[in-house]
């Protein structure tokens, strides 16, 4: 069993022929996501890395531009650009993680401005757990549908809303999900429209 193994690894590529070479079918595509103090861990680094992963420039956008924000369970992430520095124009999607962090930003102007002008522009717009009150704060959930983490429901509906219970929901170019439990069907909807778009 031994030598089968040893015989199996020789056919591998060695490190030292180089990187290996992926494919990048986002490459050119550009991704924002939201930071702010308390988002929820993994909700930013999941889709930070997926995206990536995927040839896409992926860059966070915070209150402010070199500032490290910590999630709720600890983990910092250091703003790459300041929300009054970014334009819809420039991304292709921006995504909105949960945690506390979205009670902030819903306060902010420039980020409510920021997420409807993505929207209007029919650009990919994803947000999960606590993060559809943007969508909320934004005005742009009216005759919508969308699922949020259970807590914000009622807020979601008296935006207008139709709440679904699903793992992902998406209505024309709005993106929504509920917990990390459900990033991968959020990030596989994400990347359908962003390749959708470039075909």
């Amino acid at each position: 069993m031994l030598a089968d193994c040893t015989l199996k690894n020789t056919k591998r590529k060695k490190m030292s022929d180089g990187p290996i070479e992926w494919p990048q079918p986002l490459a050119g595509r550009v991704v924002g996501i939201l930071v702010e103090y308390n988002f929820e861990d993994l909700e930013l680094t999941y889709p930070l890395l997926r995206f990536r992963e995927e040839g896409a420039t992926v860059f966070t956008i915070g209150p402010a531009a070199g500032t490290v924000y910590k999630g709720k369970h600890g983990y910092p992430n250091k703003s790459d650009r300041a929300v009054e520095d970014v334009n819809a124009e420039e991304l292709d999607a921006l995504i909105i993680p949960g945690g506390f962090a979205p009670d902030y930003w819903r306060r902010d102007a420039r980020f409510n401005n920021l997420v409807r002008n993505c929207f209007l522009q029919g650009k990919p717009v994803a947000a999960i757990c606590h993060g559809p009150w943007m969508f909320v704060s934004a005005k742009i959930l009216k005759g919508m549908r969308c699922t949020c983490f259970c807590s914000i429901r009622d807020d979601v509906e008296n935006a207008g809303a139709t709440f679904e219970d699903a793992p992902v929901v998406v209505d024309r170019n709005l993106i929504s999900s509920r917990t990390p439990a459900d990033l991968p069907h959020m990030c596989r909807a994400i990347m359908q429209q962003l390749l959708a778009e470039s075909s």
